[in-house]
């Protein structure tokens, strides 16, 4: 079963004769472009890295790492969410705005240097959630293969690791600003904090790990197999975020789970 949506996948890139991959490093696009480059030959797959305030510095150098292991093109453009009309008031579209702003940026480059396509990893466990940016995808004829082939974040994991690529068991990663309330204004102020938070908090030999802000507010999500080490650097833990910025901070006995913010959109929206 598995093999045959990898093999659909496969034919999906081929009939796409060349293509540009929207390319983060995180497990989806890494597995699409090692798939793309199969499909097509590196001579014909182009991966282009957005480099802005919501993408840690770690993850950029990782994306580059990446690409040149995969050995093909890659090309890091420099865009700014600050600057998209809507984006910083941060309410329920703010997705859409940023894939918005992603895919504009990435159409003249695929102009520019010939390709057929656009690409980018949105998967089939993304039908079922909250994903304004596919609606973003679809008025500009922005594919997902992955999400046709009907490959799920468990598949591409196990492909991931029988391929050889160290993201197999890479824990999952949004934009910085996924990290803020819906409603809050997001500000480079903001971001910062908690890009230091997250860091802070993984060098704890902790992998998977979300610090939302609530205005004054972290609330750490862990997996709960790590929420003892949290309570373990208690003390370092408050002084430093503390340090960064904040003014309380609290641990989510829920967990880990991703897309939390999700859930106070119908809360959020009323009030407005």
């Amino acid at each position: 079963m598995l093999a045959e949506k990898y093999n659909t996948l496969i034919t999906i890139l081929q009939e796409m004769e060349s293509v540009v991959v929207a390319f983060s490093g995180g497990v989806d696009s890494t597995f699409l472009l090692r798939a793309a480059v199969e499909a097509l030959g590196p001579e014909r797959v182009l991966a282009v890295t957005a480099d802005s305030e919501t993408y840690p510095t770690s993850e950029l150098e990782e994306a580059v790492a990446l690409a040149e292991q995969i050995g093909v093109a890659h090309q890091v453009i420099e865009t700014s969410e600050l600057a998209i009309p809507g984006y910083t008031e941060n309410n329920q579209n703010r997705c859409y705005f940023c894939k918005s702003s992603l895919f504009d940026h990435l159409l003249p480059i695929l102009e520019d240097q010939g390709f057929q396509n656009i690409i980018y990893g949105v998967i089939a466990d993304d039908m079922n959630e909250y994903r304004p940016g596919m609606r973003a995808a679809k008025e500009r004829g922005i594919r997902g293969p992955l999400q046709e082939a009907n490959l799920f974040k468990a598949e591409i994991r196990e492909l991931s690791k029988k391929f050889g690529l160290p993201t197999w068991d890479k824990p999952s990663f949004a934009c910085l600003s996924s990290r803020i309330a819906y409603g809050e204004v997001i500000t480079q102020e903001k971001l910062t904090k908690v890009e230091r938070a997250e860091a802070y908090i993984k060098s704890l030999q902790i992998r998977q790990v979300r610090v939302r802000t609530h205005g004054e507010m972290a609330r750490i999500e862990v997996e709960p197999g790590d929420m003892a080490a949290i309570l373990q650097h208690h003390d370092s833990l408050v002084e430093k975020l503390q340090s960064y910025g904040y003014q309380y901070v609290t641990l989510d006995l829920l967990g880990y789970k991703s897309g939390s913010m999700n859930k106070a959109l119908a809360q959020y929206s009323k009030g407005r």
